[in-house]
């Protein structure tokens, strides 16, 4: 009888091929999260935990990459779309996830014995980011969006004993909730409109009343504050410094990615003439960003403003692609291939962070770096190469992230935009290079010992993240060809 009653309503019979193998990479980190669980409770599984950790998201990115070129379409009676662009953007999660995780490793010292929670709350955001990518109702990405958030909560004040971590936790649960309030209330108001929640029925009766609109309006400054867009910003320098850093690592990779991978979704419901606000709230991003990141002290504040500028640079090609991009998929690819570069680049730089706090928390403090060159010129190679990236110069991932971008805002007539756009990532060099002059060209203070720290699991994942930079630096071809 119970079986009837689940056949009935929720249709198990209709889950064909097709969604076991579109979600095969969830189904894969749940495993991961269930062997992490059960090692907790079994001592004899506890040496497998790391290897449930790695193996489960090294087996979603392998059904991540698969799907790209073999995509199965609607899966789980239309909830969830398993095309190549959610499974470009899961991937990306993936990666971030298993960077993020290699730089924690002897990272936490007073919290190491709590180290399996971190790696199991760390797993349940990477599948809710998976869901976020491939949602195609409003509910589904909501329930995503929880999975992703309520463990980063916690993860942002791990480190219970150092105030600034539990206060950055707070933080960033109370703005979460209030924007967590803002979608579901959104979405309760474009349901009162239309009578659905399914992007597929939207995108057939649109979104024409005030109630509708209004509801859409919610739900994209919601999607704002995850992907820390003026005026919804205030919160990044304060959460991504508090945090212990390879936690702010993940959150400042894979949360963004996430939101601005269901952000591109429901760029339809926009109406046509919120183009120039959007172009406006992109630029006024990248302002605040920048200027804001010129007169930090601290590395971990000065990132954490710089993320904001990426995310006033990327909501450029949302607005592209509502104003109408000649290339239909042209404004996604450039998206996704930002993305990329930024994975690759944001991961190494906060990581190299997190191995210089093994020396002590001063080394967060750009003064603190002072003769780094001299003093672990390896280190300070990475360092320089991945702030280089961030600032888009050529042969890095960065530079090709920041063309393909005002490429599309230029075939999309925004000639104007493009041009100052352009300017302010001109200006984010300033702080960028005043890093590497601090390494390179000013002498180390006597007071300030040498760093000494060195963990194989960070040398090994910085090492990855040179390679992509280069990679995806000098040959993008490659990359758009085969993954886009």
């Amino acid at each position: 009888m119970i079986t009837a009653i689940l056949s009935q309503d929720l249709d198990i019979q209709t889950v064909t091929s097709a969604a076991w193998i579109g979600g095969a990479p969830m189904l894969c980190v749940t495993f991961g999260i269930i062997l992490a669980l059960l090692a907790e409770v079994i001592p004899t599984l506890a040496a497998a935990r790391p290897l449930a950790f790695v193996g489960s998201l090294l087996a979603a990115l392998f059904f991540e990459l698969a799907l790209i070129t073999d995509p199965q379409g609607l899966i789980f009676q239309g909830t969830f779309r398993a095309d190549s662009a959610s499974s470009s953007w899961g991937a990306l999660f993936v990666t971030a996830g298993l960077l993020s995780w290699l730089y924690s490793q002897r990272y936490y010292k007073l919290e190491a014995p709590f180290k399996p929670e971190h790696d199991i709350l760390m797993l349940c955001s990477v599948l809710g980011m998976m869901l976020m990518a491939g949602a195609e109702d409003l509910l589904t990405f909501f329930i995503g969006l929880e999975v992703l958030s309520v463990p980063l909560y916690a993860l942002a004040s791990f480190r219970r004993v150092r105030n600034q971590s539990v206060e950055a936790g707070l933080r960033y649960f109370l703005l979460g909730a209030f924007a967590a309030g803002l979608f579901l209330y959104g979405a309760a108001l474009i349901y009162a409109a239309t009578g659905t929640f399914r992007l597929e029925e939207l995108r057939e009766v649109g979104i024409h009343s005030k109630l509708g609109i209004a509801g859409v309006a919610l739900m994209a400054s919601a999607l704002f504050f995850k992907v820390s867009v003026f005026p919804f910003h205030f919160w990044v320098p304060d959460v991504y410094q508090g945090s212990p850093t390879p936690v702010t690592t993940f959150m400042s990779t894979g949360t963004k990615a996430a939101a601005f991978a269901f952000l591109f979704k429901i760029a339809f419901m926009l109406p046509e003439s919120s183009a120039g606000t959007l172009a406006i709230i992109s630029l006024l991003t990248m302002v605040v960003g920048n200027l804001g990141a010129l007169v930090q002290t601290d590395l971990k504040r000065l990132l954490g403003y710089s993320a904001v500028a990426h995310a006033g640079t990327l909501l450029l090609a949302v607005t592209a692609s509502l104003v109408g991009d000649p290339l239909p998929d042209g404004p996604l690819d450039a998206a996704l291939y930002y993305m990329a570069a930024y994975v690759f680049t944001a991961c190494g730089a906060f990581g190299l962070i997190a191995t210089l706090e093994g020396d002590g928390e001063r080394f967060t403090r750009i003064e603190s770096l002072r003769g780094l060159g001299q003093r672990r010129p390896v280190l300070a190679g990475a360092l320089s190469i991945f702030m280089l990236s961030l600032g888009g110069f050529p042969a890095t991932g960065g530079f090709f992230g920041k063309y393909f971008v005002f490429s599309s805002t230029l075939r999309a007539d925004m000639m104007f935009v493009s041009a100052i756009g352009v300017l302010l990532s001109v200006i984010a060099l300033g702080y960028y290079l005043r890093i590497i002059m601090t390494m390179w060209m000013q002498p180390a203070k006597k007071d300030v010992p040498i760093p000494s720290a060195y963990r194989p699991s960070s040398s090994f994942a910085t090492g990855m993240c040179v390679f992509f930079v280069f990679a995806l630096g000098l040959a993008p071809g490659w990359f758009l060809d085969r993954l886009l």
